[in-house]
């Protein structure tokens, strides 16, 4: 599916035809010109040839046959990692890659283990089509979610990741609430300050995991440019811009930062800010580290809680697919 192509041949026909391909794909979701009978059939046989609509792919389900991690096929011969997480109460949401593996090296993380190159926007959107197809095929409902937590740092594709949301947003292609999109970062500033100052408002979370800078850098290479300071004066500057909250991650992971003193020091360090919800996810297991015990992470959050911040813990999805966090870019043979 060649989305660039199919626009610029659409843009040469009359406008209500150029509005008629815009509810064809992003809202009818066909897979096939064939279904399109409001065209001239002559034109969808025109159309099957020179911009057939497949996205070839390989699907894993997981246990509860709902949840999902998917490679979808890409024109070069890569395969990009993506997820989809069915929640009850009709919300679905789709993790997304801005890029081929990262280049951030983060050891907790498969996918930081390599890197070839960044995706483009069709490239990213190539990802959200196979979804909403899903979705649309099981009857699962539409997709209502999208966070860009896959592999790589969105912010090292800056332009290509904005021009996918842009799509993401408008009313006439997939109309997705920008309240509903999310952006992870290990906390690249530049970019920060640029998406506060963005006329499309998403939501912000960044991988913080770690409140030591020396420790910070060791596990996740790609910080040593930005300390926490610096990070934390840019997160401030978006919330003064954007008046959102800032998620802030944080991967707990087995006698490394795990202990109620290490979340003392997190409650210490975020204060009183109310624009700060603290996200804890277990580490899912990819070689290296291990993950702790309930009881551990039980303690650590009522040690947050008492302190009265906002704490959520992450849904734990696709683990038996290797689709959880920091496992996309795993093996997983079904």
């Amino acid at each position: 599916m060649d989305l660039k192509a199919i626009e610029k041949f659409f843009s040469t026909q009359a406008k209500f035809r150029f509005k008629q391909m815009q509810k064809l794909l992003f809202q009818d979701l066909i897979d096939n010109w064939s279904q399109a009978s409001v065209l001239p059939l002559v034109l969808r046989d025109e159309l099957n040839k020179k911009y057939p609509l497949i996205i070839p792919g390989d699907l894993f389900l997981s246990r509860d046959q709902k949840s999902a991690k998917a490679l979808v096929a890409l024109e070069d011969g890569n395969s990009v990692e993506t997820a989809l997480m069915v929640h009850s109460g009709k919300r679905n949401t789709v993790c997304l890659s801005s890029q081929l593996g990262c280049p951030l090296a983060c050891q907790f993380c498969s996918s930081g283990q390599s890197f070839k190159r960044n995706l483009t926007w069709e490239e990213i959107l190539k990802q959200v089509f196979f979804w909403q197809r899903y979705l649309k095929s099981k009857k699962l409902g539409p997709l209502t979610n999208v966070v860009f937590m896959g592999s790589g740092e969105a912010f090292l594709n800056y332009d290509q990741v904005f021009k996918a949301i842009r799509y993401l947003n408008q009313a006439e292609y997939f109309n997705i609430s920008s309240r509903k999109i999310s952006i992870s970062t290990i906390g690249l500033v530049p970019g920060i300050r640029r998406m506060a100052q963005e006329k499309i408002k998403v939501n912000l979370s960044l991988s913080l995991h770690f409140l030591d800078d020396k420790l910070r850098s060791e596990i996740m290479p790609g910080t040593k440019k930005y300390p926490l300071a610096q990070v934390f004066q840019a997160l401030d500057f978006y919330i003064e811009k954007t008046n959102r909250k800032v998620m802030l991650e944080y991967l707990i992971i087995k006698d490394l930062n795990d202990s109620v003193a290490e979340a003392k020091k997190l409650a210490d360090f975020i204060g009183r800010k109310s624009l700060y919800i603290i996200n804890i996810i277990r580490y899912n297991e990819t070689g290296r580290f291990k993950a702790p015990d309930r009881k551990t992470i039980l303690n650590f959050k009522k040690v947050l809680e008492k302190r009265g911040l906002e704490v959520i813990e992450r849904f734990r999805f696709n683990q038996d697919v290797q689709g959880a966090c920091g496992q996309l870019a795993n093996k997983y043979n079904n």
